[in-house]
């Protein structure tokens, strides 16, 4: 079979399936072949661009660097540059017991989102970030970072982990989940 009949019967195949499929070239292949059998399944799969692998990870580098924006915008207190980096309608939840930390609950709109990060930076300010991990997948990404925190009214510090759950839509930031732990937040500001 040659390269091209091999790519339409395998691109056949993958279109019938219902599920994502991830093909490795193993042997016997060029980045050329490979760029044209990625075009190839995604026109017959009706995929959009992000996930020819080009793409993908060009759309991959523009979400962790407007993360990264967002974080530095957050370590300024740059509340403007924080709110920039979501979408109008993006939303920012802070999980928790609301018993523990009144700051926790979900937060929508740029109006809303200024107002809750406003509150945060004059509580908390981020020393410093240290990310641990980053996944992404798709329009989802997932950052584990070690953060030294500065309780503001107190000037005390401390260290925390902190997991950041993002959705991306139209390059911003819709969805943002934080999950920190309160139950160390309530013990330093009571």
């Amino acid at each position: 079979m040659n390269p091209v009949s091999g790519a339409v019967a395998l691109g056949t195949l993958l279109a019938a399936a219902t599920l994502p499929v991830v093909v490795w070239v193993v042997a016997g292949g060029n980045a050329a072949r490979l760029r044209s059998f990625c075009l190839y399944t995604q026109r017959s799969l009706g995929c959009p661009d992000t996930y020819c692998r080009e793409g993908h990870m060009a759309q991959r580098e523009e979400m962790l660097a407007l993360i990264r924006t967002a974080y530095a915008a957050r370590g300024k207190g740059d509340i403007e540059g924080l709110v920039a980096a979501f979408h109008p309608e993006g939303h920012f939840t802070l999980m928790g017991d609301k018993s523990a930390l009144e700051l926790t609950g979900r937060m929508e709109g740029h109006p809303t989102l200024r107002a809750a990060f406003t509150q945060f930076t004059d509580t908390f300010g981020f020393e410093s970030r240290e990310i641990l991990a980053e996944l992404v997948d798709g329009d989802r990404v997932a950052v584990h970072s070690r953060v030294l925190v500065r309780y503001n009214p107190s000037g005390k510090t401390f260290s925390t982990e902190i997991l950041d759950l993002f959705r991306f839509q139209d390059g911003k930031i819709v969805e943002l989940i934080e999950f920190a732990d309160t139950a160390q937040i309530k013990a330093v500001i009571s």
